[in-house]
């Protein structure tokens, strides 16, 4: 059990919780959320009890186990596996009291220490430790490796592998897919489904928060609240709360009118002062006028692309690699102009030197390849900041690679990606992660590529900026190519699925469920330590599942298209209805005798878009039962 009970805490002079409340259950899995500089990496070192609050205190139930990621990993020497083996500080120590009682010949103590190292389950430790490390990317060979032959990223990983080994009653992960390839992530959400201590979890991976959590704690106007569900469940609640608060909020400021009304006519007559004195303390009695702080829905826009011809790409028997070691080979494959394709396959595979072959900065090593010699093709990856001049503002970026374009257009283009004047107008080495991020694809999009090729492109943005590059991504009118983390990010954007694995690519023949699941099962065969015959012979039914649900998706791509077409065509007519229903509801086009002819062809025109209104929406229904009944 957690409780927080009131506490109060100012933190670098700033108040961060006031009086703020939480109690949560032991086993609970609880997603801690509020938007950035809210408290919440605080929170996590007040329960640790790094820090200790001004006033209130955080009361957990005696003898439970905290674990956490740490935040510095040590240069070391020592093998992957022993650092994460070290983490259990029992089992080290138990380890080195038995070298002690064995050097010493203490049977008795030799014989309470191997009591105790059965209990904790130190002969299956190394196992487990070993899956623990293969879920999160690393392999066999790997593991024995020293830590500091790996770059940080890959050591943030073996932190995270430490603290799920540690034996817990309550785990705190802050943002723990930041470092992590897709597989890693959907390997972290399979583990932490069963685990079976407290977890509290911040995150802006909205799948994970979806999948895994059964509360959620946000951080709000120095508060902690309560929301009983996952992340969507929080979302729909928290959007009824705040229209219920504004509507009641409407009714207050109507009494307080009325109220205010009879006392400015009547506090000044004598027959009717004692009335107004009985307002006045009413006024007093009702609560304070609330300022409703309109939250900014941030939105997102790459430039739509000159039209070209399908396909934009075409490879065939094409290899690729560096020097004369090929990474890829066999590349036979099509990008078309509405292509939205993700690509699978562990980090090391080739991923990031597919995108890279696509964005022109590797050649092929054999094969052909046919494009447009108009193709423009923009790749994002997250290392980029690192090109950018610190020292500069957005705008004077963007002036420096968009010569010879005027002031006004190059903010515009950096207001699409939400950096408005005052971002555009502050340093680059002051942005956040995430505004820096913008700043990225406002300078990848410049030219308006054909095709986006995007690397991680969620890193270091927050739930509000994922939905927003989501809207940009469905609504661009290029192609897409995703390498991402995110698997809400390629259930709503991608339509297919490439897999990238024994350098080869080619299209997978299944969904993203089907892929979690294949992944569950490879990590369980190398936790069990199962040979690869049975491995191959258990996936085999998998194979034919995937194939089918492959073949149903080929019959319904036609009718998904003219389903896109039919939402296009509703847009288009929506906007020309909306456009002639406010010119007729202009007064001045009723002046007599002066528009009539104007106002009758206005009034055909709308009856006739709504004739074509009707049809498409006919046609749309028609589809969606003909997709459904495909599916």
């Amino acid at each position: 059990m957690l409780d927080i009970n009131e506490i109060t805490l100012r933190f670098d002079g700033r108040l961060l919780f006031n009086a703020a409340a939480a109690h949560i259950s032991d086993g609970q899995k609880v997603g801690l959320t509020g938007r950035n500089g809210t408290g919440k990496t605080t929170l996590f070192r007040l329960i640790r009890g790094d820090l200790s609050p001004d006033d209130g205190e955080i009361n957990i139930t005696k003898g439970q186990r905290i674990a956490t990621v740490a935040q510095e990993i040590p240069q070391t020497h020592i093998s992957l596996i022993d650092c994460v083996l070290q983490a259990d500080t029992e089992r080290t120590a138990l380890l080195a009291e038995l070298e002690k009682a064995q050097t010493e010949n203490d049977g008795v103590k030799i014989g309470e220490l191997h009591e105790r190292l059965n209990m904790i389950g130190a002969n299956s430790a190394e196992a487990r430790a070993g899956a623990i490390l293969y879920g999160l990317g690393f392999s066999q060979e790997q593991q024995k490796q020293p830590l500091n032959s790996f770059s940080g990223g890959w050591r943030m990983r073996v932190a995270l592998a430490a603290a799920l080994f540690v034996p817990s009653d309550i785990l705190l992960l802050d943002e723990p897919t930041n470092h992590l390839d897709l597989e890693a992530s959907l390997w972290l959400e399979n583990f932490l489904e069963r685990y079976s201590g407290t977890l509290i979890i911040i995150s802006h991976d909205r799948s994970l928060l979806n999948r895994l959590c059964t509360r959620i704690l946000h951080i709000e106007n120095l508060k902690i609240q309560s929301y009983g569900g996952n992340y969507d469940a929080f979302e729909r609640t928290r959007a009824l709360q705040k229209e219920n608060e504004q509507k009641q909020a409407a009714k207050t400021e109507e009494t307080r009118k009325h109220l205010q009304s009879f006392v400015d006519r009547f506090r000044y007559k004598a027959n009717k002062a004692k009335q107004a004195q009985s307002r006045i303390k009413m006024l007093e009695r009702l609560p304070p006028k609330a300022v409703f702080i309109g939250e900014t829905h941030l939105h997102f826009k790459f430039p739509s692309p000159t039209e070209l011809p399908s396909p934009l790409i075409k490879i065939e028997d094409g290899s690729v690699g560096y020097g004369e070691k090929v990474v890829l080979s066999k590349l036979n494959l099509r990008i078309d102009a509405d292509d939205r394709i993700a690509l699978l396959g562990a980090n090391g595979n080739g991923k990031s030197t597919f995108a890279k072959m696509l964005a022109g900065k590797l050649k092929l090593m054999n094969g052909s390849v046919q494009a447009s010699g108009k193709l423009q093709v923009s790749y994002y990856a997250q290392h980029q900041t690192e090109e950018l001049s610190p020292d500069l503002t957005a705008l004077q970026q963007m002036q420096l690679i968009m010569k010879n374009t005027d002031e006004t257009r190059i903010r515009a283009h950096l207001g699409a990606f939400g950096l408005t004047q005052h971002k555009a107008e502050t340093r680059i080495a002051l942005l956040s992660g995430g505004e820096k991020a913008r700043l990225l694809f406002a300078v990848m999009t410049r030219n308006a590529p054909h095709i986006l090729l995007l690397d991680e492109p969620t890193n270091h943005l927050d739930i509000d900026a994922r939905d927003a590059l989501i809207e940009a991504i469905n609504d661009y009118k290029g192609a897409v190519i995703l390498i991402t983390h995110d698997p809400h990010l390629i259930e709503l954007t991608a339509d297919r699925l490439w897999l990238i694995d024994n350098g080869r690519c080619t299209a997978y023949d299944g969904d993203l469920e089907d892929y979690r699941n294949l992944l569950a099962q490879k990590a369980r065969i190398q936790a069990a330590g199962k040979n690869n015959e049975k491995a191959e012979k258990n996936t085999l039914s998998r194979k034919d599942e995937r194939r089918e649900a492959a073949e149903k998706r080929q019959l319904s791509a036609p009718v998904r298209k003219k389903i896109k077409e039919t939402e296009d065509v509703l847009a288009r007519l929506g906007e020309q209805k909306e456009k002639i229903e406010s010119m007729l509801e202009d007064p001045g086009l009723y002046m007599i005798g002066l528009n009539a002819a104007k106002v009758k062809n206005l009034q055909i025109s709308l009856a006739q878009i709504n004739e074509q209104i009707e049809a498409a929406e006919q046609q749309w229904l028609e589809l969606s039962e003909k997709l459904e009944s495909l599916s």
